[in-house]
Protein backbone atom coordinates (compact mmCIF):
# COMPACT_ATOMS: atom_id res chain seq x y z
CA UNK A 1 0.00 0.00 0.00
CA UNK A 2 1.27 3.70 0.38
CA UNK A 3 1.91 4.35 3.83
CA UNK A 4 5.92 4.38 3.82
CA UNK A 5 5.92 6.43 0.48
CA UNK A 6 3.83 8.37 0.88
CA UNK A 7 4.86 9.66 4.42
CA UNK A 8 8.23 10.05 2.36
CA UNK A 9 6.59 12.51 0.11
CA UNK A 10 4.14 13.98 2.51
CA UNK A 11 7.94 15.66 3.82
CA UNK A 12 8.04 17.50 1.13
CA UNK A 13 4.32 18.83 1.07
CA UNK A 14 3.33 19.55 4.83
CA UNK A 15 7.02 19.58 6.00
CA UNK A 16 6.44 16.29 8.57
CA UNK A 17 9.18 14.47 9.61
CA UNK A 18 8.82 10.70 9.00
CA UNK A 19 10.99 8.03 8.29
CA UNK A 20 10.42 5.70 5.60
CA UNK A 21 11.38 2.08 5.74
CA UNK A 22 14.42 0.88 3.06
CA UNK A 23 13.39 -0.94 0.29
CA UNK A 24 15.51 -3.53 -1.43
CA UNK A 25 17.88 -1.94 -3.75
CA UNK A 26 17.34 1.69 -2.93
CA UNK A 27 19.64 4.14 -0.80
CA UNK A 28 17.43 5.29 1.92
CA UNK A 29 19.64 8.56 2.34
CA UNK A 30 19.48 9.10 -1.36
CA UNK A 31 16.37 9.09 -1.82
CA UNK A 32 15.39 11.30 1.40
CA UNK A 33 17.63 13.91 -0.35
CA UNK A 34 16.36 13.94 -3.72
CA UNK A 35 12.44 14.62 -2.54
CA UNK A 36 13.39 16.99 -0.22
CA UNK A 37 14.71 18.74 -3.33
CA UNK A 38 12.03 21.49 -4.11
CA UNK A 39 13.45 22.24 -7.63
CA UNK A 40 12.57 18.04 -8.51
CA UNK A 41 8.75 18.36 -6.82
CA UNK A 42 8.00 22.10 -6.64
CA UNK A 43 4.40 21.68 -7.81
CA UNK A 44 3.43 17.75 -6.48
CA UNK A 45 1.05 16.49 -4.62
CA UNK A 46 0.25 13.17 -2.70
CA UNK A 47 -3.11 10.76 -4.22
CA UNK A 48 -4.30 9.17 -1.55
CA UNK A 49 -5.10 5.65 -1.36
CA UNK A 50 -8.90 4.70 -2.19
CA UNK A 51 -10.59 8.36 -1.53
CA UNK A 52 -11.88 10.40 -4.49
CA UNK A 53 -10.54 14.41 -4.49
CA UNK A 54 -11.30 17.47 -5.97
CA UNK A 55 -8.75 19.97 -8.00
CA UNK A 56 -8.19 22.94 -9.59
CA UNK A 57 -6.00 23.60 -12.71
CA UNK A 58 -4.71 26.80 -14.25
CA UNK A 59 -5.28 26.95 -18.61
CA UNK A 60 -1.73 26.20 -19.81
CA UNK A 61 -0.52 25.38 -16.33
CA UNK A 62 0.25 22.09 -16.08
CA UNK A 63 -0.51 20.15 -12.37
CA UNK A 64 1.52 16.94 -11.32
CA UNK A 65 0.19 14.07 -8.75
CA UNK A 66 2.63 11.32 -6.83
CA UNK A 67 1.43 7.84 -5.59
CA UNK A 68 3.71 5.03 -4.78
CA UNK A 69 2.88 1.00 -5.84
CA UNK A 70 5.16 -0.28 -2.98
CA UNK A 71 4.99 -3.85 -4.38
CA UNK A 72 5.16 -5.77 -7.74
CA UNK A 73 2.17 -7.11 -9.24
CA UNK A 74 -0.06 -4.90 -7.40
CA UNK A 75 -3.38 -3.78 -9.44
CA UNK A 76 -4.10 -0.63 -9.60
CA UNK A 77 -6.93 2.04 -11.14
CA UNK A 78 -6.68 5.90 -11.98
CA UNK A 79 -10.15 7.57 -12.73
CA UNK A 80 -9.67 11.76 -13.91
CA UNK A 81 -13.17 13.48 -13.87
CA UNK A 82 -13.30 16.24 -15.82
CA UNK A 83 -15.60 19.18 -15.25
CA UNK A 84 -15.34 22.61 -16.56
CA UNK A 85 -13.29 21.88 -19.62
CA UNK A 86 -11.65 18.90 -21.97
CA UNK A 87 -8.29 17.92 -20.06
CA UNK A 88 -4.94 16.72 -21.25
CA UNK A 89 -4.01 14.00 -18.69
CA UNK A 90 -0.38 11.17 -18.63
CA UNK A 91 0.13 8.74 -16.80
CA UNK A 92 4.08 7.62 -15.73
CA UNK A 93 5.97 5.46 -14.16
CA UNK A 94 8.77 6.89 -13.02
CA UNK A 95 12.52 5.66 -11.96
CA UNK A 96 14.22 7.47 -9.19
CA UNK A 97 18.36 6.93 -9.76
CA UNK A 98 19.83 4.86 -7.35
CA UNK A 99 23.93 4.88 -6.13
CA UNK A 100 25.44 4.94 -9.75
CA UNK A 101 29.22 5.50 -8.61
CA UNK A 102 31.56 3.01 -10.13
CA UNK A 103 33.93 3.10 -7.50
CA UNK A 104 30.51 2.07 -4.51
CA UNK A 105 32.15 4.41 -1.96
CA UNK A 106 28.57 4.30 -0.69
CA UNK A 107 29.00 8.44 -0.93
CA UNK A 108 26.01 9.89 -2.26
CA UNK A 109 26.48 11.76 -5.90
CA UNK A 110 26.73 15.19 -6.19
CA UNK A 111 23.24 16.73 -6.01
CA UNK A 112 23.44 18.45 -9.54
CA UNK A 113 24.22 15.17 -11.11
CA UNK A 114 21.11 13.37 -8.93
CA UNK A 115 18.51 16.30 -10.68
CA UNK A 116 20.26 15.85 -14.04
CA UNK A 117 19.42 11.92 -14.02
CA UNK A 118 15.83 12.56 -12.70
CA UNK A 119 15.21 15.34 -15.30
CA UNK A 120 17.09 13.34 -18.32
CA UNK A 121 14.58 10.14 -17.52
CA UNK A 122 11.23 11.40 -17.76
CA UNK A 123 9.50 7.78 -16.82
CA UNK A 124 8.03 5.30 -19.05
CA UNK A 125 4.23 6.64 -19.99
CA UNK A 126 1.58 4.06 -19.21
CA UNK A 127 -1.73 5.94 -20.61
CA UNK A 128 -2.69 9.20 -21.93
CA UNK A 129 -6.27 11.12 -23.21
CA UNK A 130 -7.29 14.23 -24.35
CA UNK A 131 -11.11 14.90 -24.14
CA UNK A 132 -14.15 16.00 -21.47
CA UNK A 133 -14.81 12.08 -20.89
CA UNK A 134 -14.49 10.29 -17.40
CA UNK A 135 -11.41 8.14 -18.14
CA UNK A 136 -10.04 5.16 -16.26
CA UNK A 137 -6.39 3.23 -16.21
CA UNK A 138 -6.91 0.36 -15.46
CA UNK A 139 -4.20 -2.61 -14.53
CA UNK A 140 -4.58 -5.71 -12.82
CA UNK A 141 -0.55 -5.66 -12.19
CA UNK A 142 1.71 -3.00 -11.85
CA UNK A 143 5.65 -2.69 -11.42
CA UNK A 144 6.31 -1.27 -7.73
CA UNK A 145 7.07 2.25 -7.83
CA UNK A 146 6.60 6.02 -8.24
CA UNK A 147 3.80 6.98 -10.42
CA UNK A 148 3.24 10.44 -12.03
CA UNK A 149 -0.03 11.83 -12.78
CA UNK A 150 0.38 15.15 -15.09
CA UNK A 151 -2.88 16.94 -16.49
CA UNK A 152 -3.11 20.29 -18.35
CA UNK A 153 -6.23 22.00 -19.49
CA UNK A 154 -5.53 23.98 -22.55
CA UNK A 155 -9.05 26.15 -22.60
CA UNK A 156 -9.37 27.46 -19.64
CA UNK A 157 -9.07 27.04 -16.13
CA UNK A 158 -10.90 24.32 -14.48
CA UNK A 159 -11.88 21.98 -12.00
CA UNK A 160 -11.56 18.28 -11.82
CA UNK A 161 -11.84 15.09 -9.78
CA UNK A 162 -9.13 12.37 -9.23
CA UNK A 163 -9.07 9.00 -7.88
CA UNK A 164 -6.45 6.21 -7.50
CA UNK A 165 -7.03 3.09 -5.92
CA UNK A 166 -4.57 -0.56 -5.53
CA UNK A 167 -7.58 -2.46 -4.64
CA UNK A 168 -10.19 -1.44 -6.95
CA UNK A 169 -12.28 -4.89 -6.58
CA UNK A 170 -13.01 -4.08 -3.27
CA UNK A 171 -13.13 -0.45 -3.42
CA UNK A 172 -15.37 0.10 -6.04
CA UNK A 173 -16.19 3.66 -5.11
CA UNK A 174 -18.40 4.77 -7.96
CA UNK A 175 -21.96 3.30 -8.70
CA UNK A 176 -22.27 0.59 -11.03
CA UNK A 177 -24.64 0.94 -14.31
CA UNK A 178 -27.08 -1.43 -15.18
CA UNK A 179 -26.78 -3.24 -18.56
CA UNK A 180 -28.73 -0.73 -20.07
CA UNK A 181 -27.73 2.55 -18.66
CA UNK A 182 -29.85 4.79 -21.65
CA UNK A 183 -32.31 7.05 -19.47
CA UNK A 184 -35.90 6.43 -21.26
CA UNK A 185 -38.40 9.56 -21.85
CA UNK A 186 -42.11 7.51 -21.36
CA UNK A 187 -44.11 10.26 -21.35
CA UNK A 188 -44.41 13.86 -23.06
CA UNK A 189 -46.29 17.34 -22.30
CA UNK A 190 -46.22 20.65 -22.90
CA UNK A 191 -44.88 21.42 -19.69
CA UNK A 192 -44.16 17.36 -18.61
CA UNK A 193 -41.62 15.19 -19.43
CA UNK A 194 -41.34 11.90 -17.72
CA UNK A 195 -38.26 9.97 -17.02
CA UNK A 196 -37.58 6.64 -16.77
CA UNK A 197 -34.00 4.77 -15.97
CA UNK A 198 -32.75 0.99 -14.60
CA UNK A 199 -31.60 1.05 -11.27
CA UNK A 200 -27.98 0.59 -10.38
CA UNK A 201 -27.04 -2.48 -9.01
CA UNK A 202 -24.50 -1.17 -6.36
CA UNK A 203 -27.67 -0.41 -4.31
CA UNK A 204 -29.46 -3.80 -4.77
CA UNK A 205 -26.70 -6.15 -4.67
CA UNK A 206 -23.81 -4.34 -2.52
CA UNK A 207 -26.06 -3.01 0.42
CA UNK A 208 -24.72 1.07 -0.54
CA UNK A 209 -26.72 3.82 -0.33
CA UNK A 210 -27.35 5.14 -3.77
CA UNK A 211 -29.45 7.95 -4.80
CA UNK A 212 -30.69 9.42 -8.14
CA UNK A 213 -29.79 13.13 -8.93
CA UNK A 214 -31.83 14.34 -12.14
CA UNK A 215 -30.36 17.59 -13.93
CA UNK A 216 -32.29 19.45 -16.70
CA UNK A 217 -30.95 21.81 -19.40
CA UNK A 218 -32.03 23.54 -22.46
CA UNK A 219 -28.00 23.17 -23.93
CA UNK A 220 -26.46 19.74 -23.88
CA UNK A 221 -25.78 16.80 -21.57
CA UNK A 222 -23.34 16.20 -19.02
CA UNK A 223 -21.04 13.79 -18.70
CA UNK A 224 -20.34 14.03 -15.10
CA UNK A 225 -22.38 15.23 -12.36
CA UNK A 226 -19.73 17.53 -11.55
CA UNK A 227 -19.67 19.32 -15.11
CA UNK A 228 -23.26 19.98 -14.61
CA UNK A 229 -22.46 21.42 -10.64
CA UNK A 230 -19.67 23.53 -12.59
CA UNK A 231 -21.88 24.38 -14.79
CA UNK A 232 -24.47 25.68 -12.17
CA UNK A 233 -22.01 27.81 -9.88
CA UNK A 234 -22.61 31.47 -9.99
CA UNK A 235 -19.13 32.49 -9.60
CA UNK A 236 -16.65 30.16 -11.75
CA UNK A 237 -13.03 30.46 -11.27
CA UNK A 238 -12.58 32.82 -8.77
CA UNK A 239 -14.24 31.49 -5.68
CA UNK A 240 -13.11 27.94 -6.68
CA UNK A 241 -9.81 28.40 -6.99
CA UNK A 242 -7.35 27.86 -4.35
CA UNK A 243 -4.91 30.29 -2.23
CA UNK A 244 -1.48 31.07 -3.68
CA UNK A 245 0.99 28.37 -3.62
CA UNK A 246 3.80 26.62 -5.28
CA UNK A 247 1.88 25.73 -8.07
CA UNK A 248 2.35 29.95 -9.43
CA UNK A 249 3.21 33.06 -8.79
CA UNK A 250 1.07 34.88 -5.92
CA UNK A 251 1.21 38.20 -8.23
CA UNK A 252 -0.71 36.18 -11.32
CA UNK A 253 -3.59 38.13 -10.65
CA UNK A 254 -5.08 37.33 -13.96
CA UNK A 255 -5.62 33.68 -13.09
CA UNK A 256 -8.15 34.73 -10.83
CA UNK A 257 -9.96 36.87 -12.72
CA UNK A 258 -7.92 40.26 -12.25
CA UNK A 259 -6.95 42.45 -15.37
CA UNK A 260 -3.95 44.62 -14.36
CA UNK A 261 -2.71 47.33 -16.17
CA UNK A 262 0.34 46.70 -18.32
CA UNK A 263 2.33 49.78 -18.40
CA UNK A 264 6.27 49.95 -17.69
CA UNK A 265 6.93 47.02 -15.22
CA UNK A 266 3.52 45.55 -15.99
CA UNK A 267 5.43 43.81 -18.67
CA UNK A 268 7.50 42.33 -15.60
CA UNK A 269 4.14 40.84 -14.19
CA UNK A 270 4.17 43.27 -11.52
CA UNK A 271 0.95 45.83 -10.89
CA UNK A 272 1.73 49.52 -12.11
CA UNK A 273 -1.82 50.75 -10.43
CA UNK A 274 -4.00 49.94 -7.63
CA UNK A 275 -7.21 49.68 -9.97
CA UNK A 276 -7.96 46.45 -10.02
CA UNK A 277 -11.23 45.00 -11.96
CA UNK A 278 -12.32 42.03 -11.35
CA UNK A 279 -14.01 39.25 -14.43
CA UNK A 280 -17.54 38.40 -13.69
CA UNK A 281 -18.17 35.18 -15.50
CA UNK A 282 -21.30 35.19 -17.13
CA UNK A 283 -23.74 33.60 -14.32
CA UNK A 284 -26.40 31.13 -15.92
CA UNK A 285 -30.28 31.73 -15.25
CA UNK A 286 -31.77 29.81 -12.60
CA UNK A 287 -34.08 28.54 -15.30
CA UNK A 288 -31.42 27.21 -17.73
CA UNK A 289 -30.24 24.43 -15.48
CA UNK A 290 -31.74 22.68 -12.30
CA UNK A 291 -30.58 19.20 -10.51
CA UNK A 292 -33.11 17.54 -8.27
CA UNK A 293 -32.12 14.55 -6.29
CA UNK A 294 -34.80 12.01 -6.01
CA UNK A 295 -33.90 9.28 -3.56
CA UNK A 296 -34.07 5.45 -5.02
CA UNK A 297 -36.77 6.38 -7.38
CA UNK A 298 -36.24 5.66 -11.28
CA UNK A 299 -39.07 7.47 -12.59
CA UNK A 300 -39.62 10.83 -12.19
CA UNK A 301 -41.53 12.93 -13.91
CA UNK A 302 -40.42 16.88 -14.66
CA UNK A 303 -42.68 19.73 -14.87
CA UNK A 304 -43.13 23.66 -15.49
CA UNK A 305 -41.33 23.45 -18.46
CA UNK A 306 -42.44 25.40 -21.35
CA UNK A 307 -44.13 24.45 -23.90
CA UNK A 308 -42.12 23.66 -27.34
CA UNK A 309 -38.89 23.91 -26.09
CA UNK A 310 -36.02 21.37 -26.06
CA UNK A 311 -34.66 20.27 -22.86
CA UNK A 312 -31.85 17.63 -22.02
CA UNK A 313 -32.08 15.18 -19.69
CA UNK A 314 -29.08 14.05 -17.73
CA UNK A 315 -29.56 10.97 -14.30
CA UNK A 316 -26.41 10.14 -11.88
CA UNK A 317 -26.04 7.27 -9.31
CA UNK A 318 -25.13 9.06 -6.29
CA UNK A 319 -23.05 6.71 -3.57
CA UNK A 320 -24.81 8.71 -0.87
CA UNK A 321 -21.93 7.56 1.79
CA UNK A 322 -18.68 8.87 -0.14
CA UNK A 323 -20.69 11.47 -2.46
CA UNK A 324 -19.52 9.71 -5.83
CA UNK A 325 -21.55 9.10 -8.92
CA UNK A 326 -21.50 7.49 -11.71
CA UNK A 327 -23.46 9.32 -14.70
CA UNK A 328 -26.12 7.46 -16.82
CA UNK A 329 -26.63 7.77 -21.14
CA UNK A 330 -28.22 10.89 -20.98
CA UNK A 331 -31.25 12.03 -23.82
CA UNK A 332 -33.38 15.01 -24.68
CA UNK A 333 -36.82 15.81 -25.75
CA UNK A 334 -38.80 19.02 -26.97
CA UNK A 335 -42.37 19.68 -25.20
CA UNK A 336 -45.24 19.58 -27.24
CA UNK A 337 -46.35 22.72 -28.41
CA UNK A 338 -49.43 24.79 -27.25
CA UNK A 339 -52.92 23.61 -28.12
CA UNK A 340 -53.77 26.10 -30.66
CA UNK A 341 -55.91 28.22 -29.79
CA UNK A 342 -59.69 28.61 -31.84
CA UNK A 343 -59.71 32.31 -33.22
CA UNK A 344 -63.70 33.69 -33.13
CA UNK A 345 -64.23 36.36 -35.98
CA UNK A 346 -65.73 39.51 -34.71
CA UNK A 347 -68.45 41.36 -36.94
CA UNK A 348 -68.26 45.17 -37.75
CA UNK A 349 -70.61 46.47 -35.03
CA UNK A 350 -71.80 43.18 -33.57
CA UNK A 351 -71.82 42.25 -30.06
CA UNK A 352 -70.11 38.96 -29.22
CA UNK A 353 -70.54 37.16 -25.43
CA UNK A 354 -67.23 34.81 -24.88
CA UNK A 355 -66.33 32.98 -22.42
CA UNK A 356 -62.74 32.56 -20.87
CA UNK A 357 -62.17 29.53 -18.23
CA UNK A 358 -59.62 30.50 -14.69
CA UNK A 359 -56.63 31.65 -16.31
CA UNK A 360 -57.29 30.70 -19.86
CA UNK A 361 -57.30 32.70 -22.98
CA UNK A 362 -59.36 33.51 -25.90
CA UNK A 363 -58.50 34.70 -29.64
CA UNK A 364 -60.59 37.47 -31.63
CA UNK A 365 -60.04 38.24 -35.39
CA UNK A 366 -61.13 41.44 -36.33
CA UNK A 367 -60.51 42.30 -40.23
CA UNK A 368 -62.89 45.16 -41.25
CA UNK A 369 -63.79 45.20 -44.92
CA UNK A 370 -63.17 48.43 -46.09
CA UNK A 371 -60.72 51.12 -45.61
CA UNK A 372 -60.77 52.65 -42.21
CA UNK A 373 -58.99 54.87 -40.52
CA UNK A 374 -59.57 54.31 -36.59
CA UNK A 375 -61.20 50.97 -34.74
CA UNK A 376 -63.38 51.75 -31.73
CA UNK A 377 -63.45 48.64 -29.54
CA UNK A 378 -65.45 47.70 -26.80
CA UNK A 379 -64.24 45.35 -23.62
CA UNK A 380 -67.25 44.52 -20.96
CA UNK A 381 -65.97 42.36 -18.39
CA UNK A 382 -68.71 41.29 -16.46
CA UNK A 383 -67.19 39.97 -13.48
CA UNK A 384 -63.25 40.32 -12.49
CA UNK A 385 -60.02 42.20 -14.55
CA UNK A 386 -58.85 40.87 -17.35
CA UNK A 387 -55.97 41.48 -19.72
CA UNK A 388 -56.35 42.63 -23.58
CA UNK A 389 -54.22 42.41 -26.32
CA UNK A 390 -54.47 43.70 -29.80
CA UNK A 391 -51.72 43.43 -32.83
CA UNK A 392 -52.11 44.65 -35.61
CA UNK A 393 -50.99 43.04 -38.82
CA UNK A 394 -48.78 41.53 -36.05
CA UNK A 395 -47.66 43.88 -34.02
CA UNK A 396 -48.50 44.69 -30.86
CA UNK A 397 -50.72 48.13 -30.54
CA UNK A 398 -52.46 47.34 -27.29
CA UNK A 399 -52.14 45.92 -23.82
CA UNK A 400 -54.06 47.05 -20.78
CA UNK A 401 -56.20 45.38 -18.02
CA UNK A 402 -59.97 45.95 -18.30
CA UNK A 403 -62.68 46.16 -15.27
CA UNK A 404 -65.98 46.96 -16.06
CA UNK A 405 -66.60 48.50 -19.46
CA UNK A 406 -63.58 50.23 -21.27
CA UNK A 407 -63.73 51.61 -24.86
CA UNK A 408 -60.09 51.72 -26.46
CA UNK A 409 -59.70 53.20 -29.63
CA UNK A 410 -56.87 52.00 -32.24
CA UNK A 411 -55.81 53.51 -35.53
CA UNK A 412 -56.45 52.13 -38.61
CA UNK A 413 -54.73 50.79 -41.82
CA UNK A 414 -55.96 49.93 -44.99
CA UNK A 415 -56.82 46.22 -45.20
CA UNK A 416 -55.07 45.68 -41.82
CA UNK A 417 -55.97 42.70 -39.43
CA UNK A 418 -56.48 42.53 -35.67
CA UNK A 419 -55.77 40.04 -33.50
CA UNK A 420 -57.52 40.43 -29.72
CA UNK A 421 -56.16 37.86 -27.27
CA UNK A 422 -58.43 38.31 -23.94
CA UNK A 423 -56.96 36.51 -20.60
CA UNK A 424 -58.59 35.27 -17.88
CA UNK A 425 -58.26 36.22 -14.69
CA UNK A 426 -56.61 33.76 -12.08
CA UNK A 427 -59.49 33.84 -9.14
CA UNK A 428 -62.42 32.56 -11.57
CA UNK A 429 -64.01 32.23 -14.81
CA UNK A 430 -64.17 35.45 -16.98
CA UNK A 431 -67.46 36.28 -18.81
CA UNK A 432 -67.83 39.35 -21.54
CA UNK A 433 -68.97 41.25 -23.97
CA UNK A 434 -66.57 42.05 -27.00
CA UNK A 435 -67.56 45.14 -29.80
CA UNK A 436 -65.17 46.02 -31.86
CA UNK A 437 -66.56 48.58 -34.90
CA UNK A 438 -65.27 51.31 -37.58
CA UNK A 439 -68.68 52.78 -37.74
CA UNK A 440 -69.25 56.56 -36.01
CA UNK A 441 -69.98 56.71 -32.02
CA UNK A 442 -73.38 57.55 -32.74
CA UNK A 443 -74.12 54.08 -34.04
CA UNK A 444 -72.75 52.34 -31.21
CA UNK A 445 -74.75 49.67 -29.63
CA UNK A 446 -73.25 50.47 -26.20
CA UNK A 447 -73.95 53.36 -24.13
CA UNK A 448 -72.02 55.67 -23.34
CA UNK A 449 -70.95 55.86 -19.70
CA UNK A 450 -68.89 58.25 -17.83
CA UNK A 451 -65.72 58.35 -16.12
CA UNK A 452 -66.91 57.40 -12.35
CA UNK A 453 -69.59 55.12 -12.40
CA UNK A 454 -70.73 55.21 -8.12
CA UNK A 455 -74.04 55.56 -7.01
CA UNK A 456 -73.40 58.44 -4.27
CA UNK A 457 -75.95 58.31 -1.11
CA UNK A 458 -76.75 61.34 0.63
CA UNK A 459 -76.69 60.51 4.70
CA UNK A 460 -78.50 63.37 6.04
CA UNK A 461 -81.27 62.71 3.54
CA UNK A 462 -81.35 59.25 4.88
CA UNK A 463 -84.56 58.67 6.96
CA UNK A 464 -86.75 55.49 7.96
CA UNK A 465 -88.43 55.12 5.14
CA UNK A 466 -86.37 56.46 2.23
CA UNK A 467 -83.03 57.20 0.85
CA UNK A 468 -81.68 59.48 -1.73
CA UNK A 469 -78.55 58.99 -3.60
CA UNK A 470 -77.25 60.68 -7.16
CA UNK A 471 -74.99 59.41 -10.03
CA UNK A 472 -73.46 61.15 -13.25
CA UNK A 473 -74.93 61.09 -16.42
CA UNK A 474 -73.48 62.08 -20.48
CA UNK A 475 -74.10 64.30 -22.74
CA UNK A 476 -76.12 61.64 -24.78
CA UNK A 477 -79.71 60.43 -23.65
CA UNK A 478 -79.65 57.49 -22.29
CA UNK A 479 -82.28 55.06 -20.12
CA UNK A 480 -81.66 54.63 -16.37
CA UNK A 481 -83.39 52.37 -14.40
CA UNK A 482 -83.02 52.01 -10.55
CA UNK A 483 -83.14 48.40 -8.73
CA UNK A 484 -83.66 47.84 -4.99
CA UNK A 485 -83.06 44.52 -2.54
CA UNK A 486 -83.11 43.75 0.65
CA UNK A 487 -80.51 42.34 2.19
CA UNK A 488 -79.13 40.87 5.45
CA UNK A 489 -77.40 43.22 7.61
CA UNK A 490 -74.22 41.72 7.76
CA UNK A 491 -74.23 41.39 3.95
CA UNK A 492 -70.75 42.61 2.88
CA UNK A 493 -68.38 44.32 0.20
CA UNK A 494 -66.65 39.95 -0.56
CA UNK A 495 -70.08 39.44 -1.34
CA UNK A 496 -71.58 41.69 -3.11
CA UNK A 497 -68.36 41.40 -5.31
CA UNK A 498 -69.08 38.11 -5.53
CA UNK A 499 -72.70 37.78 -6.76
CA UNK A 500 -72.12 41.17 -9.07
CA UNK A 501 -72.11 40.33 -12.67
CA UNK A 502 -72.37 43.88 -14.37
CA UNK A 503 -73.31 41.89 -17.98
CA UNK A 504 -76.84 40.97 -16.51
CA UNK A 505 -78.88 43.88 -17.33
CA UNK A 506 -82.48 44.79 -16.12
CA UNK A 507 -84.19 41.62 -17.82
CA UNK A 508 -82.69 39.82 -14.88
CA UNK A 509 -84.31 40.96 -12.25
CA UNK A 510 -87.16 40.52 -10.20
CA UNK A 511 -90.30 43.27 -10.97
CA UNK A 512 -90.81 43.90 -7.62
CA UNK A 513 -87.08 45.35 -7.15
CA UNK A 514 -87.81 46.98 -9.99
CA UNK A 515 -87.93 50.90 -8.37
CA UNK A 516 -88.29 53.34 -11.80
CA UNK A 517 -86.94 54.31 -14.76
CA UNK A 518 -86.09 57.38 -16.45
CA UNK A 519 -84.10 59.22 -19.45
CA UNK A 520 -81.12 61.65 -18.57
CA UNK A 521 -78.44 63.88 -20.54
CA UNK A 522 -76.95 67.16 -20.10
CA UNK A 523 -75.28 68.94 -23.01
CA UNK A 524 -72.93 70.51 -19.90
CA UNK A 525 -70.77 67.64 -18.19
CA UNK A 526 -70.27 69.72 -15.36
CA UNK A 527 -74.07 69.45 -14.44
CA UNK A 528 -74.56 65.88 -15.91
CA UNK A 529 -75.76 64.53 -12.43
CA UNK A 530 -79.69 63.71 -11.21
CA UNK A 531 -81.28 62.64 -7.99
CA UNK A 532 -83.37 60.06 -7.11
CA UNK A 533 -85.39 59.43 -3.84
CA UNK A 534 -86.10 56.31 -3.62
CA UNK A 535 -89.39 55.60 -0.75
CA UNK A 536 -91.16 52.83 1.10
CA UNK A 537 -88.29 51.53 2.27
CA UNK A 538 -88.52 49.63 5.96
CA UNK A 539 -87.03 51.24 9.16
CA UNK A 540 -83.51 49.91 10.02
CA UNK A 541 -83.18 47.75 6.94
CA UNK A 542 -80.50 47.37 4.41
CA UNK A 543 -80.49 47.41 0.85
CA UNK A 544 -78.67 46.85 -2.58
CA UNK A 545 -79.13 49.81 -4.96
CA UNK A 546 -78.48 48.98 -8.78
CA UNK A 547 -78.78 51.91 -11.83
CA UNK A 548 -78.57 50.50 -15.02
CA UNK A 549 -78.33 52.23 -18.74
CA UNK A 550 -79.22 51.19 -21.19
CA UNK A 551 -78.27 51.74 -24.99
CA UNK A 552 -80.39 52.55 -28.00
CA UNK A 553 -79.88 48.25 -29.20
CA UNK A 554 -80.80 47.36 -26.03
CA UNK A 555 -77.51 46.23 -24.07
CA UNK A 556 -77.45 47.64 -20.55
CA UNK A 557 -74.12 48.58 -18.01
CA UNK A 558 -74.71 48.35 -14.72
CA UNK A 559 -73.09 50.82 -12.70
CA UNK A 560 -70.88 49.65 -9.07
CA UNK A 561 -73.51 49.07 -6.71
CA UNK A 562 -74.52 50.62 -3.45
CA UNK A 563 -75.16 49.34 -0.22
CA UNK A 564 -77.41 51.71 1.99
CA UNK A 565 -79.08 51.66 5.62
CA UNK A 566 -82.60 52.89 6.67
CA UNK A 567 -82.75 54.60 10.10
CA UNK A 568 -83.94 52.23 12.64
CA UNK A 569 -85.63 55.51 15.02
CA UNK A 570 -86.69 58.88 13.62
Amino acid sequence: RLECWSSALLLLLLGLGCLAQKLPTRDEGLFQMQIRDKSLFHDSSVVPDGAEISGYIFRDTPKRYYFVVEEDNTPLSVTVTPCDAPLEWKLTLQELPEESSGEASGEPEPLDQQKQQVTVDEGTDLFSYKGNDVESYVSTSTPSGLYQLELLSTEKDSNFKLYATTTPESDQPYPQLPYDPRVDVTALGRTTVTLAWKPTPTGSLMGQPVQYCVVINKEHNFKSMCAAEAKMSSDDAFMLAPKPGRDFSPFDFERFGFVPSYNGFGKDRGLTSNKISRVYPPKPKLSDIQKVCIGNKNIFTVSNLKPDTQYYFDVFAVNSATNTSTAYVGTFARTKEEARQKTFELKDGKVSNVFIKRKGSKFLRFAPVSSHQRVTLFVHSCLDTVQVQVRRDGKLVLSQNAEGVRQFQLRGKPKAKYLIRLRGSRKGASTLKVLATTRPSSKHPFPSLPDDTRIKAFDKLRTCTSVTVAWLGTQDRNKYCIYRKEVADNYGEEQRRREQNQCAGPESRRKSEKVLCKYFHSLNLQKAVTTETIKGLEPGKTYLLDVYVVGHSGHSVKYQSKLVKTRKYC
